[in-house]
C-alpha cells in the first residue's frame, strides 16, 4: 500500500499544481458557486469522459486525464463550499485556499486508505471506464441529496460522496498512467 500512497501524492501534487496555477490566474472567483453548479460542473466532466471511452472520435484534443484533474479539483472546492458557504465575491487568498485544498486531500487521503486497506486494493483490478461510472452514480446521488435540501435517511452525506469521487478520480490516474 506504500506505493498507492505515493502514487495518490503524486496525483495530487499535479491536480494541486493546476489549482494554484488557476488562482494565480482568476483568483477565487469558484467561490461564488453554489453545491449544485460545483456538481453540475462535475458531472459535465464525468459525462465527457464516457463519451471519450465510449467514442472513437475525438473533436477536441483533450483526453481522460485533464477531466479527471478536473474532476478531482471541483470535489475539493465543493468541500471547501460546504465548509465555508458561498459567498457573493471571491474571498480567500490562494495561501489560503491552498491551506483548504490541502486539508481537505488529507481527510480524503485518510478514506482513501482505510477503504484501500479493507478492500485489499480491488480498485486495481478495475477498469478506468468502470470508476467513471461510479463518479456518475456518485453525482446522481449527491444531485438526488442536494434535490433533498442536503437531508438522506440513512446514507452518507454529500461530502463523502465528494471524497469518493476524488478517489476514484485518484484512482483512475493511476491505472491510465500505468497504461
Amino acid at each position: 500500500m506504500q506505493d498507492t500512497s505515493k502514487q495518490y501524492d503524486a496525483v495530487i501534487e499535479k491536480c494541486r499544481n493546476l489549482f494554484v496555477n488557476k488562482m494565480s490566474d482568476y483568483g477565487s472567483a469558484w467561490r461564488i458557486l453554489r453545491l449544485p453548479s460545483l456538481t453540475d460542473q462535475i458531472f459535465i466532466k464525468a459525462q465527457r469522459i464516457r463519451g471519450l471511452q465510449q467514442n472513437a472520435e475525438r473533436k477536441v484534443d483533450e483526453g481522460e486525464e485533464s477531466e479527471f484533474m478536473g474532476i478531482i479539483n471541483y470535489c475539493l472546492m465543493a468541500l471547501i463550499q460546504l465548509d465555508r458557504g458561498v459567498v457573493e465575491k471571491p474571498d480567500i487568498s490562494l495561501d489560503e485556499a491552498s491551506e483548504l485544498y490541502d486539508e481537505k486531500v488529507a481527510v480524503s487521503k485518510a478514506l482513501m486508505m482505510n477503504k484501500n486497506h479493507d478492500y485489499g486494493e480491488a480498485w486495481r483490478e478495475m477498469r478506468v471506464s468502470s470508476l467513471t461510472d461510479l463518479i456518475l452514480q456518485k453525482l446522481l446521488r449527491v444531485k438526488q441529496i442536494e434535490n433533498n435540501a442536503g437531508k438522506t435517511l440513512v446514507s452518507e452525506g454529500i461530502d463523502a460522496n465528494y471524497q469518493d469521487m476524488i478517489n476514484y478520480a485518484v484512482f483512475a490516474l493511476i491505472l491510465l498512467k500505468q497504461g
